[in-house]
């Protein structure tokens, strides 16, 4: 009779914490340190040489900013597949236009990427179309154009803008990125209306937030820092090729989504989690190139790691179809 009841005795207090909201805001951080200590062990120290740290961290500067774009779309509850194919466009514009003035190139690069941005917002908002859908049409739409651009041969950038290529200067950008967007998303209004919309478009509605527009906007922006990333990409590679920002939006999905950011949006989202992702499959693709794995072998890899941190921080309660 002493058992009787033992099904319905209250979790013990560590279960509860492993169940908690506070836990699972842990697990990113948790899961880079892992990360960083095997990567560590398995490549004997290697990857934490002062070349290697140099190396590692020009590829970050430009997702990290591509990053930022799309947490911000994710936390509407929507995706966006063409980081890549922008990446890649705006890069041509940014090149060409270095010949002229390189604050012009920056200028270029940028509203390209906004234009970008606005389609995919306008046929998103204004059909009601879902943004997986809008955003794969776009995405094969502007490979083809990055691709016809450079079917001849890659597309050079000036002298003066690869003169440009500085860890500090990219350094500076990608801060400046960072801190202003941390700002708009935890202090304005902004970052309140994109969160209410990730949690409940109808009800944010209701609440007075014109979801429409926060939507698009959000679009153009992401674009926007596509196209700044693209400024980034070119000091650093010099010229363009029609396999720029090839996969970048599967790299970024992946990195979001290791760093914690919930594939449902809303109000969970935690803005650590564009450094800690990007930071963690960075290190997590290095480390494997550095042990010898074969590409196949690293996409495996990837693939079983991406698996498991989707298990361990999707929100099953707020689950729904992505927007």
């Amino acid at each position: 009779m002493a058992n009787t009841h033992h099904e319905d005795r209250e979790p013990s207090g560590l279960a509860k914490f492993l169940a908690s909201d506070t836990f699972k805001g842990l697990l990113p951080f948790i899961g880079l340190i892992i990360i960083l200590v095997a990567m560590n062990y398995l490549t004997e120290g290697k990857i934490f040489q002062p070349k290697r740290v140099r190396l590692l961290l020009s590829q970050v500067y430009y997702p990290m900013i591509v990053a930022t774009g799309v947490f911000f779309i994710m936390t509407l509850g929507s995706i966006d597949f063409t980081e890549g194919s922008t990446l890649g466009v705006a890069s041509i514009v940014v090149s060409m236009l270095s010949f002229y003035s390189i604050p012009l190139a920056i200028l270029g690069g940028i509203l390209t990427g906004a234009a970008i941005g606005a389609i995919n917002g306008f046929f998103h908002v204004k059909f009601k179309l879902q943004s997986f859908i809008v955003t794969i049409c776009t995405m094969y739409l502007f490979r083809g154009v990055c691709a016809y651009l450079t079917t001849e041969t890659a597309i050079p950038a000036s002298a003066a803008i690869k003169a440009l290529d500085s860890d500090n200067l990219k350094i500076a950008i990608t801060v400046a990125v960072l801190v202003i967007a941390w700002f708009l998303f935890r202090f304005t209004r902004i970052g309140n209306d994109i969160k209410a919309v990730g949690s409940g478009e109808t009800a944010a509605r209701f609440s007075g937030v014109k979801t429409d527009k926060v939507k698009f906007l959000v679009f153009v922006a992401a674009g926007a820092l596509t196209g700044l990333a693209a400024f980034v990409n070119v000091i650093k590679v010099g010229s363009i090729t029609a396999t720029a920002g090839n996969q970048l939006e599967t790299q970024i999905l992946i990195s979001l989504v290791l760093g914690g950011l919930p594939i449902t949006g809303g109000a969970k989202v935690r803005f650590s989690n564009i450094v800690v992702g990007t930071l963690m499959y960075t290190v997590l693709n290095n480390g494997l190139v550095m042990m010898g794995f074969e590409s196949a072998t690293q996409q495996l890899i990837k693939g079983i790691v991406f698996l498991i941190f989707v298990a361990l921080t999707i929100d099953r309660k707020a689950l729904k179809v992505i927007k």
